[in-house]
């Protein structure tokens, strides 16, 4: 592939401010929906999931805004149309999307829904941006560049806070995160390993990608997912953990890779902020399949 097609890691910073307008514009659509009386309105897709005005409404605002920053990198959304996720195996680099994530969460009124948007090169997400459109906060990693919370101030720009490496500290709780909305007998071996190797775990539910915020901010340790999820779930809290000190990897411990098969889904795995404890080595020889 010829190099003057790639953007290079060392220009990524320069698509944060164009990134922070456009979650911006697109969570005001979101909001607009969410305080509307008919926000409980939905239809089904093909697999169950809800689908929403305001998801629609985000789709269409990011993926015009992303083509219009840059025409040549394409844009996989989970709203994309089936030809755009047949073609997108011949991608080296893309926009990966999730114009809506926690439609369930918006749904039921817990504000725990995020927009997520990742840029993945050769498999990797190498730009990850969580924003929260209720609260009007960005959580921006570039894996060896930059890991910071961008908070709209007004409609005049943003101030900006660098997140610190999340630190396991063994005289204080281990906070394990998980999702509401999803239990079994695989998540509960996990933590019953945790809570035999830790002297004190405390769980929070909740619910979308928000998870990797809190972990990114250090109000969590660990992040266990056994239920099924897709690849535009991942990909920008992966960037933004990894830009900290953390990781997200499979049960072997490989780092989650994405375009690698025709499926969209994501494998089991590990979400972890503190990636240098020794615990997270003896969890993984454990071997909990």
């Amino acid at each position: 592939m010829p190099m003057v097609n790639m953007i290079k890691q060392q220009d990524l910073n320069q698509w944060v401010a164009p990134l922070l307008e456009l979650c911006l514009e697109a969570g005001q659509a979101i909001c607009e929906h969410y305080r509307d009386p008919a926000a409980t309105d939905y239809q089904s897709k093909q697999d169950n999931s809800p689908l929403t005005l305001a998801d629609l409404a985000s789709h269409a605002i990011l993926q015009a805004g992303l083509i219009s920053l840059d025409a040549t990198v394409p844009v996989l959304s989970e709203e994309s149309a089936p030809a755009d996720i047949t073609h997108r195996r011949q991608w080296p680099r893309y926009w990966l999307i999730d114009p809506l994530d926690g439609t369930k969460e918006f749904l039921a009124r817990t504000g725990d829904f995020t927009i997520n948007i990742a840029l993945i090169e050769n498999h990797r997400p190498t730009l990850g941006l969580l924003y929260l459109p209720l609260e009007r906060v960005a959580y921006v990693g570039i894996p060896g560049q930059l890991a910071a919370t961008y908070s709209a101030i007004g409609e005049d720009g943003w101030s900006v806070c660098e997140l610190a490496s999340p630190l396991l500290q063994s005289d204080q709780p281990l906070v394990v995160l998980a999702s509401r909305r999803h239990a079994g007998e695989r998540l509960q071996n996990c933590l019953d390993w945790v809570e035999k190797n830790w002297p004190c775990v405390s769980r929070s539910n909740m619910g979308s990608a928000l998870k990797f915020c809190y972990m990114a901010r250090g109000q969590g340790d660990f992040y266990p997912r056994f239920a099924p999820c897709c690849e535009w779930d991942t990909a920008a809290g992966q960037a933004l953990l990894e830009a900290v000190g953390g990781c997200i990897v499979q049960l072997n411990g490989e780092p989650l890779r994405y375009n690698r098969s025709d499926s969209l889904y994501s494998p089991p795995f590990y979400a972890i902020a503190d990636n240098a404890h020794p615990l997270w080595a003896r969890l993984l020889q454990a071997n909990l399949y």
